[in-house]
């Protein structure tokens, strides 16, 4: 601000002083001409007496005639220029400025040279004025810019401050400090809203982290303890035992496996680090197979599968990794919905409803069920790593397939919108 006002200030200058430049020579310009004139057309006594009678106001005018000088000057000082050629000499009055500053040059007439200057001291003073009018423009303007500025910067630095003592907060674990934000809505605002989201963030996977663990924890504690209860009581039984004994250790460690081994296929599957191997499939075929692997389970429970298909719809996909996720849904209505229930594949077009009318799931928890390692059994009596319909959700997020779950009175209806 302070180099900018500085800039137009200089730039007035100059416009000023060329501006009183211009009219000092125009001045002169105007006044050569007319006594060039003058000469030409009078005598030497009236070209004297036109002299003697100019008004000092408009030019001062100096001539030798031949006896002394004429005009309003007693002397002409040596090496003038010719106009248009100017140049500044003082000149001593009797009046309360003694000292006067003049601009002229000397014009060549019929009667000999003469000296033609005006007043430029007053100019002189005027420019003064403006240069110390200018000067003290441009000190209170870095005056005020150094004060707007210490205030700004003190501002900036409180803010700055409050910001890092709270991220030592957050640095020590208190994840739910969030950066305040002002009505302002400036650039800090904006880095604390993006911040707090990226908090926000982090928070919620801190708390999917902990959860994830919490239940690992419970999942793992039961087997690990049968483990370690079986290898401790595995040499005190006999050799016909031991056999049996193994077995069902080598089946709890083989669940425990089962466990990590879902964990890390959900990761590949999540993160892409698993190739698709994309092919053609018959939406309608899909089902079909579908529902003939799926019979055999229901009956064991005496349940009902029906199959009802419509319009084929052809999608690009992981045969083997679709088919997974679609009986990972159709296993979980036959386990969930008890004896004698019926569970119902209906494919139309692009969509797929898998229908049951067993207890279904609250409302509330519909979007939990898609979470790591989640069930709704609190006991977790139920066999199972309560990481399929998380796989579910990973293998239909590759295939860019929308999965909703609904009341069906009673019962979960399952939709599925293929692309």
């Amino acid at each position: 601000m302070t180099l900018i006002i500085g800039a137009l200030l200089f730039s007035l200058y100059r416009q000023l002083v060329i501006e009183q430049q211009y009219q000092v020579a125009q001045h002169l310009a105007s006044e050569k001409l007319r006594y060039q004139q003058l000469a030409l057309t009078v005598s030497r006594r009236n070209f004297a007496a036109q002299i003697r009678a100019a008004d000092p106001k408009t030019a001062l005018i100096a001539w030798r005639n031949s006896v002394d000088m004429v005009g309003a000057l007693s002397l002409i000082p040596d090496n003038m220029p010719l106009l248009p050629q100017t140049r500044d000499f003082p000149i001593l009055t009797g009046g309360p400025d003694k000292l006067h500053i003049l601009t002229g040059g000397i014009v060549l007439t019929r009667y000999g040279p003469v000296l033609i200057a005006t007043r430029t001291d007053h100019l002189a003073t005027l420019i003064d004025k403006f240069i110390n009018a200018a000067a003290t423009a441009v000190m209170l303007t870095i005056l005020l810019t150094l004060a707007l500025g210490y205030l700004f910067s003190k501002a900036i630095l409180r803010r700055l401050v409050h910001y890092r003592r709270l991220s030592e907060q957050i640095a020590k674990g208190h994840y739910d400090t969030r950066l305040p934000e002002s009505w302002r809505q400036d650039e800090f605002d904006m880095v604390a809203c993006q911040f707090n989201q990226v908090l926000d963030t982090l928070e919620t996977n801190l708390t999917a982290v902990r959860g994830v663990t919490d239940n690992i924890a419970h999942d793992l504690r039961t087997p690990l303890s049968h483990l370690r209860i079986g290898l401790e009581q595995l040499p005190q039984k006999s050799a016909a035992e031991r056999a049996d004994a193994s077995a069902a250790l080598i089946e709890e460690l083989d669940q425990c496996l089962a466990t990590f081994d879902a964990m890390l296929s959900l990761t590949r599957i999540e993160e892409g680090q698993q190739a698709l191997e994309l092919q053609p499939l018959s939406l309608r075929g899909l089902c079909e197979d579908l529902a003939e692997m799926a019979e055999a389970v229901a009956e064991l429970k005496q349940q009902t599968l029906a199959l009802s298909t419509g319009k084929d719809f052809e999608v690009q996909g992981d045969k083997h990794l679709l088919f997974q996720a679609l009986y990972n849904l159709v296993d979980n209505a036959i386990k969930y919905s008890g004896e004698g229930a019926r569970i119902e594949i209906i494919q139309e077009g692009r969509r797929v409803e898998i229908r049951d009318n067993g207890p279904g799931i609250p409302d509330d928890a519909r979007e939990k069920v898609f979470e790591r390692l989640v069930r709704l059994d609190p006991s977790r009596h139920q066999q199972g790593t309560g990481l399929g319909l998380s796989m579910v959700k990973a293998i239909l997020a590759r295939h860019n397939t929308r999965i909703l779950l609904s009341d069906n009175h009673p019962g979960l209806v399952i939709s599925l919108t293929f692309q």
